[in-house]
């Protein structure tokens, strides 16, 4: 009788994000220099486009297609947006921060210490996702938190 398949998979994670891009072998390439990305599968559709790839970053695996209007398919170019940011811990954020910008992410929210703990900022990256890369570097109790939460609350501009 043959071994019980894991039901999740080696080198996986309980959530996996999985993103549509427009340019796949593009994006590949962005997130192998901007993130060091390094390709696990690809397959390909009769027309060359991407149907699905799995990249290893870091721990974790991170799976994409290209678009396909033609199946409800749709990338944040073509519906305007994306609500999601994809988050990164990472062992040296600055260099890491400053690699993706190098290949060619745009700055959202510049890197700094931040009240919860995190040295943490985020990119968008040509494809419209948006990425937060992060380091954790102080241990903080919840009480800690929320005063360092209403300190920074405070200090922000009030909106018109």
């Amino acid at each position: 009788m043959p071994d019980k398949v894991k039901a999740i998979p080696e080198g996986f994670h309980t959530i996996t994000a999985h993103i549509t891009v427009r340019d796949a072998a593009r994006a590949i390439d962005f997130y192998q220099k901007a993130f060091g990305a390094e390709v696990v599968h690809i397959s390909h559709g009769p027309d060359g486009k991407v149907t699905h790839a799995s990249l290893k970053i870091g721990d974790s695996i991170l799976m994409l297609n290209d678009e396909f209007p033609e199946w409800g398919t749709l990338s944040p170019l073509s519906t305007g947006g994306t609500g999601v940011t994809l988050n990164m811990y990472l062992d040296n954020v600055d260099a890491a921060f400053e690699r993706a910008v190098s290949a060619g992410a745009t700055v959202k929210m510049p890197l700094m210490d931040q009240f919860w703990g995190d040295r943490y900022g985020q990119v968008m990256d040509p494809f419209g996702h948006k990425w937060a890369l992060a380091a954790h570097i102080r241990d903080m109790s919840e009480e800690e938190i929320r005063k360092a939460q209403e300190a920074a609350l405070a200090s922000m501009p009030k909106s018109a």
